[in-house]
């Protein structure tokens, strides 16, 4: 009897130490790794789609080319459309699919627009941006699937599991910013969009380079099929564009490819480049990086004309007379307007964006 009681106890301390350990792991790992509450934004912002508490009728998917070119409020505000931009650096095909995949069981849009751009990468690229994509997904089979599509050959799934093996070494960088935001962080974007509402004017774009080839790659129509079959079946019209980012270059074999696969697919392609000036976009102005990117100014006209073209052509509701959206949408127009009053006030008196300098 003694030594079965001496047993369940040492059992018992087995396990409650297993659990100090799990502990352990977990908050160091929470405490290491990167908060991106200043200087890259970007590796923020695939956590905060979980914060949602309304669905969206359109769900925007890909690189910097939606999130920083589409305003969500600004088709709230002239539409009534609620939207979401799932957005994150460099993201690549394979990213998008798992992380539409993922919002698909969550919630049932109208319209899911994918831009392009991305389409020609067809090989992993980067640990960095697939750790900014990849990092703020809980674990699911979704984020198990985009670890596996994305990693490069020195990456291995088990430190993407366990942050701390990938981010042990950062004890000697942490500052009061990891302790501070070690639990909770402040949204870095307001819907997915992440703005910026300074000016750098396009001088002079960069020579074209050619291409040894213009072929896109079997795993981007691969992935594009999946994304297609996926919005088929939840009942979701899917929309590719091209946003009308000067640079990179986009090149016309690159869009004929696109334009006969959505032919032969019954998509719509909307190439947004040719209705740069339709839009009234003047890359004087409207862009903060070159033409790279455009800018807060250059986001809302983007977002009036795109957002016309779901209303109209696509029939995507007008919600503000629901209370209870309109409540939630309030809210997201107060964060917008008090992140660009506090934008224009840095302008001002810096000349530059301190706090908000985003990474490449």
């Amino acid at each position: 009897m003694a030594k079965n009681k001496s047993k369940k106890v040492h059992i018992i301390c087995l396990a409650l130490c297993l659990v100090l350990v799990i502990a352990a792991v977990w908050l160091l790992g929470r405490l290491l790794q990167p908060k991106y509450m200043s200087g890259v934004l970007e590796g923020a912002m695939t956590a905060e789609y979980y914060n949602e508490t309304q669905p969206h009728d359109v769900i925007f998917i890909g690189d910097c080319e939606v999130y920083e070119n589409f305003s969500p409020v600004t088709m709230w505000e002239d539409y009534g459309i609620t939207s979401y931009i799932r957005g994150s650096a460099q993201q690549l095909i394979w990213q998008s699919y798992y992380l539409l995949e993922e919002a698909l069981e969550k919630e049932s849009p109208a319209v899911v627009v994918y831009n392009v751009q991305a389409m020609k990468y067809s090989e992993p690229q980067s640990e960095a941006y697939n750790r900014m994509a990849l990092d703020g997904m809980p674990l699911s089979k979704h984020k198990i699937d985009a670890i596996e599509a994305s990693m490069c050959t020195d990456e291995d799934m088990i430190s993407y599991l366990i942050p701390l093996l990938r981010y042990h070494s950062r004890w000697n960088e942490l500052s009061s910013e990891d302790f501070e935001y070690i639990f909770t962080r402040k949204p870095v974007t307001v819907s997915g969009y992440l703005m910026r509402a300074d000016t750098k004017p396009m001088t002079k774009l960069p020579n074209v380079p050619v291409l040894e080839d213009y072929t896109i790659g079997e795993a981007c129509w691969y992935y594009l099929d999946k994304m297609r079959e996926l919005c088929q079946s939840n009942g979701a019209e899917l929309v590719l564009i091209k946003s009308p980012s000067l640079w990179p270059h986009w090149y016309d074999e690159w869009d004929e490819q696109i334009s006969e696969y959505a032919e032969e697919n019954g998509l719509d392609y909307i190439n947004l480049l040719p209705c740069a000036e339709e839009i009234g976009l003047d890359m004087q102005s409207d862009t903060y990086d070159g033409g790279l990117h455009l800018n807060v100014y250059g986001a809302q006209k983007l977002s009036k004309y795109f957002g016309k073209l779901l209303a109209d052509k696509y029939e995507v509701p007008d919600r503000r007379d629901d209370a209870e959206i309109s409540a939630c949408w309030g809210k997201k127009c107060e964060d917008y307007y008090e992140l660009l009053a506090a934008q224009k006030a840095e302008l001002k008196e810096y000349g530059y964006l301190k706090s908000w300098t985003l990474g490449e």
